[in-house]
């Protein structure tokens, strides 16, 4: 699944009007810096996404942010991130894996999406859609985002698609159901009681 700018970065390329800001420009990162912290801000978040990986992977789901937890629900998944521990359960085969969160292993697509918002050039452009915020990678940065553009919505500046270049490949991310604030700490605690003796538990910690 795709975390941190795996929820918060690029858009489609869009033919539309609109006011050009030249390379690297600080309103631009001050915009974007907005957006990153309505997402990953002490508030916190959820929003509804769907993705697409060059027309290879599709995927969606809803997603929950807060801090260091974590809480995603998609068709084959569900997983519950507490800051400590990661329960993920896989509706399916109707078993639930346990990590340790530092070990990182419970997020394995997040890990792909590494990067710091030093790493990048910025250039906006207001546009009949939104504002579209271009990130470029600055030579000699060591993030995995190569490239990235987000439309954002124009006077809140939320987050409403977002395009990532890793590698050589594209991911497009359609955000919807955006809400910054007002996430309960219950969310992200793995609810045991919900999972009777027919779910097998792999702890992986």
């Amino acid at each position: 699944m795709l975390r941190r700018l795996g929820i918060l970065l690029a858009t489609l390329f869009l033919m539309c009007q609109g006011a050009f800001c030249g390379d690297n420009d600080p309103e631009a990162r001050r915009v974007f810096e907005k957006a990153y912290n309505l997402v990953f801000g002490p508030q916190g978040c959820t929003l509804h996404y769907d993705v697409n990986l060059i027309g290879v992977y599709k995927t969606q789901g809803t997603i929950w942010y807060k801090g260091k937890k974590s809480k995603f629900d998609d068709a084959k998944v569900t997983q519950w991130n507490d800051g400590v521990t990661a329960y993920g359960v896989f509706k399916k085969k109707k078993v639930i894996e346990v990590y340790d969160v530092k070990s990182g292993k419970h997020d394995k697509y997040g890990s792909k999406f590494k990067f710091t918002l030093d790493d990048f050039n910025y250039t906006m452009e207001r546009t009949n859609a939104g504002i579209v915020i271009t990130l470029k990678q600055k030579h000699g940065a060591k993030g995995t985002v190569k490239q990235a553009k987000a439309l954002l919505d124009p006077r809140t500046y939320a987050p409403q698609h977002i395009k990532i270049k890793v590698a050589l490949f594209w991911a497009n991310i359609h955000i919807s159901n955006f809400k910054s604030g007002g996430i309960s700490d219950d969310i992200f605690v793995f609810p045991t009681g919900d999972y009777g003796s027919d779910y097998q538990y792999v702890d992986k910690r």
